[in-house]
């Protein structure tokens, strides 16, 4: 089995907590998070120290559900 690469910033990610308190589907996880991070908007967008609300997916869509 392949170890994964992952985000450095998954840790410190809201995604990750909404993974953890069942409100965000593990598809975001594996499908950005874990593997293929470099496609995540969050990401790019803490790299440039640019603002993004903790409710932006990893695609850039806002999700009004999500609230910390």
């Amino acid at each position: 089995m392949q170890v994964r690469d992952v985000c450095k910033w998954y840790n410190v990610c809201p995604m990750k907590r909404y993974f953890e308190e069942g409100k965000l589907d593990i598809k975001w996880i594996d499908g950005y998070c874990k593997g293929n991070y470099h496609r995540c908007i969050r990401r790019e967008m803490e790299e440039k120290g640019k603002y993004h609300p903790d409710n932006m997916l990893p695609d850039g869509t806002i999700n009004k559900k999500l609230k910390m």
